[in-house]
């Protein structure tokens, strides 16, 4: 049995960890005033999202054509691509609030979805060097570097919005000049990266399955489905927090609150999901994370005092960590690596497709679904139902199919 040496994969860890902690704090907080400052620009309060699902959106449509950039040109020349992206979205959308123009303001919001989807293959990039031992946790460890960007992006918004007396949008302008800032910062981090290019294929290498053949492999739809599913209804209803702690008497700084509790749950646990996922099995864990996603709205449903929001949300960050790096793991270990680029630009454009779906959804369902922000929000959480369903049903066929089927 030969032994792989995993040093450079921990390096490269380390790398991505840093970039996730500090480079992902824009997320975070661009997130939790994306939906506050569209509802002070927008001409319809319905459109009050509609800033976060064009990230989501712009991510979504970036990450086939990043992930053939990444195939040729290597992680690093894709990272900093999504950085520039980050950089050049933070200063479009701080132009907009001095313009008070929402027009401008989705412009930015799609350029900041290049980065978001850069940052969506650092749990790839992390598994590329990788052993097969070594890959989950490598993983989940990359996703645990989101723990920091929790705290800051959150308290920073909170401790901004606290210092300002201004109620017009403009008390959101530091928060994406501090944004501008934390994309030059990770584009120092990506010089440290040590990810080889990939080797140009030749004319007799394997040229591995079209994407209709990886998406009918029942490992890889699971996968795929699950992932979907995890992230899109954590997005749907953390898009709409804000909204409904605002909306329920409470001050921005008790969202910012809320949200950092959430992403901590998102990211905490990934210190040991990695070894549950070698200890118990990939699709425990996955099907763990669709319970915890389920008693999440359960707990929103049963009222709108701040704990439950606390609770609800932290649930929430949970079911997502435990489905999604599930997921992840999952898909890493059931395509071949000349098949990567395809296969993992087309999971995440059709992961955040879901997620741009389920963005555009939460602000109608929590602005114009019911007479005050107590019904939108349990619009916005009565909307799980049916995706955990079909999640959840298609992990249970995967469990109880012939394993000649699943490979």
């Amino acid at each position: 049995m030969t032994l792989i040496d995993d040093s450079r994969a921990r390096r490269n860890v380390a790398v991505l960890v840093a970039a996730q902690a500090f480079l992902g704090s824009q997320i975070t907080m661009i997130f939790v005033i994306g939906g506050l400052a569209g509802q002070q620009l927008s001409p319809n309060v319905c459109l009050a999202t509609l800033p976060i699902s064009l990230i989501v959106f712009g991510s979504m449509t970036t990450a086939p054509w990043l992930s053939s950039v990444m195939q040729r040109f290597g992680r690093r020349a894709g990272f900093v691509l999504g950085a520039i992206g980050g950089l050049l979205g933070a200063a479009l959308s701080a132009y907009a609030v001095t313009q008070d123009n929402f027009w401008i303001f989705l412009a930015g919001s799609y350029l900041t979805g290049i980065y978001m989807s850069s940052q969506g293959f650092f749990r790839f990039a992390a598994a590329d060097r990788a052993s097969d031992s070594y890959r989950p946790k490598a993983i989940s460890y990359v996703m645990a570097g989101g723990l920091i960007s929790a705290v800051i992006g959150p308290q920073l918004v909170g401790y901004i919005t606290s210092h300002s007396a201004d109620a017009t949008v403009m008390r959101f302008l530091p928060v994406y000049f501090v944004a501008m800032g934390l994309n030059v910062l990770g584009m120092l981090l990506f010089a440290f990266l040590d990810i080889p290019t990939p080797e140009r294929p030749s004319q007799d290498s394997p040229r591995g399955r079209s994407r209709l053949e990886l998406l009918k492999t029942p490992r890889i739809a699971v996968a795929v489905i699950c992932a979907m599913v995890s992230y899109a209804l954590m997005n749907l209803v953390m898009t709409s927090t804000p909204l409904a702690v605002v909306g329920c008497g409470y001050d921005v700084a008790d969202a910012s609150n809320v949200v950092t509790s959430h992403v901590l749950a998102m990211f905490a646990p990934s210190f040991f999901t990695g070894h549950l996922i070698a200890r118990f099995g990939v699709e425990r864990v996955m099907g763990l994370g669709l319970i915890i996603l389920a008693g999440a709205g359960a707990v929103a449903l049963s009222g709108v005092a701040l704990s439950q929001f606390f609770v609800a949300l932290v649930l929430l960050g949970l079911g997502w960590n435990f489905g999604f790096i599930g997921a992840t793991t999952m898909l890493a270990s059931a395509h071949a690596p000349h098949e990567r680029g395809r296969m993992q630009g087309l999971n995440d454009l059709l992961v955040f497709g879901g997620v741009t779906l389920a963005s555009l959804a939460s602000g109608g369902l929590m602005n114009c679904s019911g007479g005050d922000p107590a019904q939108g929000w349990a619009a916005v959480n009565m909307a799980m139902v049916p995706f955990l369903a079909l999640a959840g049903g298609a992990l249970i066929w995967l469990m109880l199919s012939p394993k000649t089927r699943n490979a």
